[in-house]
């Protein structure tokens, strides 16, 4: 049977979600504690492989299992078995047509800046801190040049794989709350080092080293080393996954804050 999953992660420790020969990943540790409970090897997917430092609040993942246990010991069962900054928090069978990557078409992340003169202590690893004062109107103002389908190779790693950099970004809203500036993405999909390029061009903006039209122009350059500097990772989510209805799977209120 195919069970689908969620997950979320504190992704501190971790070289990110696939794993690595040279250091811990969170797709490790979630294989070896399900299959502790399945007593079998498994292998999941998940819907969006997060870089090393990245956090997770909603990631979905699926897996295939001769095992069959209810919720309760599928979530109970592995989270014994995983270390405190991962957690299993929902599960379901779905049928074979599910996949956790493929099926999924939309996806929701949310970067958190921390903006002060110092940094912060208790929230290390946990925020991207900024020391510039941060113009949050400016930094929405140069969002919305970014929104709709475009070529995003300007703001993806030189080093992504994926076939073709179109991509739709359907949500890119910037709000302050207190010392905190977030920023709230949707796209179809994201390129490698996407969420954290545009954070880098956004922050550069709101410190007023850049007029909000310089989003634009990054874009239409289509160069990624014209882009500026890419945020660090420590303030990333993978916030939920949207799928088609038909799978009536668990969608966490992805407006809900983290702070």
């Amino acid at each position: 049977m195919r069970i689908a999953a969620g997950v979320e992660y504190d992704g501190s420790a971790f070289c990110g979600w696939q794993y690595q020969d040279h250091a811990p990943s969170v797709q490790a540790v979630v294989e070896r504690a399900l299959g502790k409970v399945a007593n079998e090897p498994l292998r999941v997917v998940c819907a969006g492989r997060t870089d090393s430092g990245v956090h997770a609040a909603g990631q979905v993942i699926h897996f295939d299992t001769t095992a069959e246990r209810d919720e309760y010991s599928w979530i109970r069962g592995t989270n014994s078995n995983l270390p405190d900054s991962v957690r299993l928090l929902w599960t379901r069978q779905v049928d074979d047509s599910f996949h956790a990557r493929f099926r999924a078409y939309r996806r929701y992340y949310r970067y958190v800046i921390f903006n002060r003169a110092v940094h912060p202590a208790y929230l290390h690893r946990r925020v991207s801190w900024e020391y510039r004062p941060l113009d949050e109107t400016l930094m929405q103002q140069a969002a919305q040049h970014l929104l709709g389908e475009h070529d995003f190779s300007a703001y993806r790693a030189l080093a992504c794989q994926a076939k073709s950099p179109v991509r739709t970004l359907h949500q890119l809203d910037v709000q302050r709350r207190g010392q905190f500036v977030i920023l709230d993405l949707a796209a179809n999909a994201f390129l490698h080092h996407m969420v954290r390029n545009i954070a880098g061009v956004l922050m550069r903006i709101g410190a007023g080293e850049a007029e909000p039209n310089w989003a634009r122009q990054v874009l239409e350059q289509r160069d990624r080393t014209l882009g500026g500097v890419t945020a660090p990772p420590d303030g990333l989510y993978f916030m939920q996954v949207d799928y088609p209805d038909d799978y009536v799977l668990p969608r966490p209120p992805v407006a809900e804050p983290i702070w």
